[in-house]
């Protein structure tokens, strides 16, 4: 009896330790144009929405619309013609 408790949660034990989701950590300021791009780190969209809202937390505006998103198209173009630019850098640019 001792022995299959034992072993039931030995197994349950391991099934929920290889359900577990993983957490990434992701250092946005080394984003290449080419990962953007690319999709390889997360769909551009997502990108630049935190990054709109990085934005928006600096200038000490608490609201992000969504319009501010449309300009992920012009870095997407940015990002084809400059593959190994930094996202974050060409924003700092481009606000100057």
């Amino acid at each position: 009896m001792k022995r299959a408790l034992f072993i039931s949660s030995a197994i349950v034990f391991v099934a929920a330790n290889s359900m577990a989701s993983a957490q990434v950590t992701v250092d946005v300021s080394k984003i290449t144009c080419d990962e953007f791009v690319k999709y390889d780190i997360a769909d551009p969209r997502q990108i630049a929405a935190w990054i709109s809202g990085y934005y928006h937390g600096l200038h000490n505006n608490p609201v992000d619309k969504q319009q501010t998103l449309e300009g992920s198209e012009n870095i997407e173009e940015y990002c084809f013609k400059h593959p190994n630019a930094l996202v974050m850098e060409t924003l700092k640019e481009s606000e100057r």
